[in-house]
């Protein structure tokens, strides 16, 4: 794990061993001194966010569109072929980018979790003490989620990684476990978060209870994902935008936000150019599939949400990433659209037919979308997938959510269920013997 050591670690292993005990962890902080003031402190939760950038401005979205229905592969590279046939190899150049990114921020947050508490500087009070900590726990959780829901269960590291002693001798949680970790994490996160204020781009209480929400709903627990979605619909902060393409386009950190991430000129977000075609300077590697493009288009499936695609014919393309001239577009974690869903599909699950309609209907409404009617348990639930499917699009959801409802093999024909999950990449098997890869690979 922790898998920015990378190849020099390897190479180094295979040059001298005494060289491979000698080396330090890309990405190590020096112990406590690099945490020591209010200033640092600061510098160190900036610099885990941007970590949390690095794989949400492009891998980790790709994962979770490419490899399902909604999006096909239209470029040269291999990866992506791979991703979109469903035949992923241990040595895939983007899973490994998304795996050792995940552990990057993971290690940056465990630094903070270690060394903030023992801070004593007068510039920094207890309660933005509190604040960054909270941030801290909610980005590992984040972390460890996202690392779960794409490989299964994981090695957990909670201490920092500052020799390659720190490596050694951490097995494979399971799933199970490596969730109950996720939700220990998003319980100490809320206690610590302050109350909401107005930025959405940083993590408050109820980023932790929607994360939890989503959580909650990936174990099957559905009234605890019912209680915590709840939590988060009723914060009026929080609303559904009209018309729908007012959230990604301007402005930015709008209502439909519980949290995103935001980029800059000096800090951009380059992932329109895998959507884009060259003729506005993209690559066109990620393309809207036939199907998603007639269920956008459809008024009665897709409503206002055709405005996620432009072009014609063969060269349909897809917006949500939308701004090829200043590349400062955000990359949309969670939107206030999935609060309603998670609540619509809990209820379904615990036979409250009535008020998950409710729900589904608000997400339709707003999408300019008929009501449905479905009246049956099993008839509501598939109407909440596809409404998942439409509304999130282009966004990290689909694979995640035909693999936790065991539906993959029955909407995109995969159904041997190890793959399922994404290969631990070769490299991390190879230098790690207490990384065992997952079967089928």
């Amino acid at each position: 794990m922790k898998r920015y050591i990378l190849a020099a670690v390897l190479t180094a292993s295979l040059i001298s061993c005494d060289k491979y005990l000698d080396e330090t962890p890309n990405n190590a902080l020096p112990a406590a001194t690099a945490i020591r003031d209010a200033g640092t402190a600061r510098a160190a939760i900036n610099g885990a966010y941007s970590r949390v950038q690095s794989y949400y401005a492009s891998g980790y979205p790709t994962l979770g569109t490419i490899t399902t229905d909604n999006v096909i592969f239209n470029g040269t590279l291999s990866q992506y072929l791979q991703l979109d046939q469903n035949a992923v190899t241990p040595d895939n150049a983007i899973t490994l980018d998304v795996y050792q990114s995940i552990y990057r921020a993971i290690n940056t947050v465990n630094s903070i979790i270690a060394y903030v508490p023992a801070i004593n500087d007068p510039n920094l009070g207890s309660t933005e003490k509190n604040t960054i900590l909270g941030e801290a726990y909610f980005i590992r959780a984040l972390g460890y989620f996202d690392l779960g829901r794409a490989w299964g269960g994981v090695q957990l590291q909670l201490t920092p990684t500052t020799t390659l002693d720190g490596l050694k001798g951490i097995k494979r949680s399971t799933l199970t476990q490596t969730y109950d970790q996720v939700l220990a994490d998003l319980t100490k996160a809320e206690e610590l978060l302050a109350e909401d204020a107005t930025t959405r781009n940083r993590a408050q209480k109820s980023t932790a209870r929607a994360l939890r929400a989503r959580v909650h709903l990936y174990r099957k627990e559905w009234a605890e994902a019912e209680t915590y979605a709840s939590q988060v619909i009723g914060n009026t902060k929080y609303a559904l935008v009209k018309p729908y393409k007012t959230f990604f386009t301007s402005p930015f950190l709008s209502q439909e936000s519980v949290f995103e991430l935001s980029f800059s000129t000096n800090n951009r977000n380059s992932y329109w150019n895998l959507w884009y075609p060259s003729s506005l300077g993209g690559q066109y590697t990620l393309k809207p599939s036939a199907t998603i493009v007639e269920k956008l288009n459809n008024p009665a499936i897709g409503g206002s949400r055709k405005a996620l695609l432009a072009g014609t014919g063969n060269n349909v393309y897809g917006v949500l990433y939308n701004t090829s001239a200043t590349s400062t577009d955000p990359s949309y974690v969670i939107r206030i659209a999935e609060l309603y869903l998670i609540r619509a599909e809990a209820r379904a699950q615990q036979n409250k037919l009535t008020e998950a309609l409710a729900d589904l209907n608000t997400v339709r409404s707003r999408a300019d979308v008929a009501a449905a009617t479905a009246s049956t348990k099993e008839a509501l639930l598939l109407a909440i997938e596809e409404e998942n499917n439409v509304e999130f699009a282009f966004e990290a959801h689909r694979w995640f959510d035909l693999v936790r409802t065991g539906r993959t093999g029955a909407v995109l024909g995969l159904t041997n269920s190890q793959y399922w999950v994404f290969p631990f990449p070769y490299q991390d098997v190879l230098s790690d013997p207490d990384l065992e890869q997952n079967p089928g690979y």
